[in-house]
């Protein structure tokens, strides 16, 4: 398995991966952070690779000078494989790169049930933003 950049080839397999793991409403949230975050930085948005097939993708930001993982999705039959992990570490040398801050987990009604995986690569409950503000990569919505 191989951690990289997303490239523009990959918009088919990543989209079907997102299909398959997420629910409809969050697939389409995702969807337009993804679009989002590709138009601003790419080397925000990271995949998993077996062999040719993309088995996950995770997708942050930086947002306040502060690292944001925003979503991350791994192919069912590949989960539990440390494939999160991974793509949580890559992520997160980005983040180091970039000099953020601090780097935060967003968490959403979407995301709670994977926030063991960010536990399990060493985040705490302190690490989980469930600021009220929205990231810069979502829309605003006026009210």
């Amino acid at each position: 398995m191989h951690v990289r950049s997303f490239q523009l080839g990959d918009t088919s397999s990543v989209t079907s991966l997102l299909q398959d793991v997420l629910s409809e409403i969050c697939y389409e949230e995702t969807m337009e952070a993804f679009a989002r975050q590709l138009s601003w930085d790419t080397e925000l948005v990271l995949v998993a690779q077996e062999e040719s097939e993309i088995v996950g993708m995770i997708i942050g930001t930086i947002d306040n000078n502060n690292g944001y993982y925003y979503r991350i999705a791994v192919a069912t039959e590949y989960q539990r494989k440390g494939i999160g992990k991974a793509l949580i570490e890559a992520m997160k040398m980005r983040f180091l790169q970039r000099n953020v801050n601090k780097i935060m987990v967003t968490v959403d009604v979407h995301n709670e049930v994977v926030l063991p995986v960010y536990e399990s690569a060493g985040y705490s409950t302190s690490d989980f933003s469930r600021a009220a503000h929205r990231l810069s990569i979502v829309k605003k919505v006026s009210v």
